[in-house]
């Protein structure tokens, strides 16, 4: 009896190490802003935020991190979404930011949401790529994950990359390595844009709008006054809980990637030869479709 004990407490112990407990979002997560839109739901189990006519709702992580594997269950706005943006995203703050952006463009009953993708560094972005998915985000929970390591970002949908942005510092890219950032999520009203560049506008008759959330996990460095939870050591390791900051695609996940890019990417700006006449931006040498 007492060596099962030990492994009971030595699967939590590990569990801290690797990072948060998926389950209970009160201990990651604060509601700030929405006047009670936005909610925490059974004993931390799920958060729902809502939009209607008089305002949206959003959410920030109690943590930063420099680096990290970030994982979160969503489902999106059913029915006639027109006009609404579920945002989630990392970002730290000020002119020179750096953002890492999952935004879920809302849409007309049975057409397709779309899945809008975008990495900030040094407070550059315009680096879009845009997908639709191959199921329906509101009839369920699916996993949205960002892996944010010094080498690359990578954002996966169900275990799924879908875009790959590699750190181009060496070709003079900025990358976000160095300003900590927190987890943020909001639901707002964006239709003098979000749905067919403004055509589409939102139905106040089918709010207020719901999207929901669950099993949040991040393996991450968390930083605090100044210093990270990783050590130096433990940066260049390749023991279990941090093997995600080494991590790279293996051919099975590149396969993966190719797939989803070539059946679900609708924009990359990296062939948007209008917008770059004079050329694409360095890093598409190195982030094109593979």
């Amino acid at each position: 009896m007492a060596s099962k004990h030990s492994l009971v407490l030595l699967v939590i112990i590990s569990s801290f190490l690797n990072g948060s407990l998926a389950g209970n979002l009160n201990q990651d997560f604060d509601i700030t802003w929405g006047d009670g839109r936005g909610k925490i739901l059974n004993n931390g189990e799920r958060l729902t935020l809502s939009l209607d006519k008089a305002s949206g709702s959003g959410f920030q992580s109690k943590n930063e991190y420099l680096f990290g594997k970030i994982d979160m269950q969503l489902k999106l706005v059913p029915g006639n979404s027109a006009g609404t943006v579920t945002a989630y995203y990392l970002s730290s703050q000020g002119p020179t930011h750096d953002e890492i952006d999952f935004e879920f463009l809302g849409n007309l009953s049975g057409d397709p949401y779309t899945l809008h993708t975008n990495v900030f560094s040094q407070g550059k972005g315009n680096r879009e790529q845009q997908f639709h998915l191959w199921f329906d985000p509101t009839a369920d929970f699916h996993t949205y994950s960002i892996l944010w390591n010094p080498q690359q970002i990578i954002f996966s949908v169900d275990e799924t990359p879908i875009r790959v942005f590699k750190n181009a510092e060496d070709i003079g890219v900025s990358y976000p390595k160095n300003q900590p950032m927190k987890i943020y999520s909001s639901l707002w009203n964006a239709d003098d844009w979000a749905t067919r560049g403004g055509v589409v506008k939102t139905d106040w008759s089918h709010a207020p709008f719901t999207a929901s959330y669950r099993n949040f996990n991040a393996q991450a460095c968390v930083w605090t006054s100044g210093k990270s939870s990783c050590s130096n050591d433990s940066r260049n390791s390749q023991t279990t809980s941090n093997a995600w900051l080494n991590e790279e695609l293996d051919s099975t996940r590149q396969q993966r990637l190719k797939w989803a890019q070539e059946n679900y990417m609708i924009y990359n700006y990296c062939s948007d030869a209008k917008r770059f006449p004079q050329g694409f931006p360095p890093e598409c040498s190195l982030n094109s479709s593979v």
